[in-house]
C-alpha cells in the first residue's frame, strides 16, 4: 500500500506503477464517497459540491486527479465500499 503525499502532482502521480496508480484511485475515491455522502444528506437540494466544505473539494481534487491519469493510461478504476 503506497503512502499518498498531501498534495499530489503530476510528477508523484508518474513514479505509479499501474497497480499503485490503481489502489491510490480506489483510496481516494472511497474516501471522497464518504464526505460527499454526508454533504449531500446534509444539504439535501441545495448540495453544490464546488461550495462544499474545503475538506470535501480537496477530497474531490485529489480524486479527479489520479482518476485522470488512470484515464489517461486507460486502466480501469477497482470499486472499493466506502468505510464510515
Amino acid at each position: 500500500m503506497r503512502l499518498v503525499p498531501e498534495r499530489l502532482d503530476a510528477a508523484w502521480i508518474g513514479t505509479l506503477a499501474d497497480e499503485d496508480l490503481t489502489d491510490v484511485e480506489a483510496r481516494l475515491h472511497a474516501r471522497f464517497t464518504i464526505l460527499d455522502n454526508k454533504e449531500k444528506n446534509l444539504r439535501g437540494g441545495r448540495y453544490n459540491l464546488m461550495r462544499g466544505p474545503e475538506e470535501l473539494v480537496l477530497a474531490w481534487d485529489r480524486w479527479s486527479r489520479v482518476r485522470s491519469a488512470m484515464t489517461s493510461r486507460t486502466l480501469t478504476p477497482r470499486i472499493l465500499a466506502p468505510k464510515e
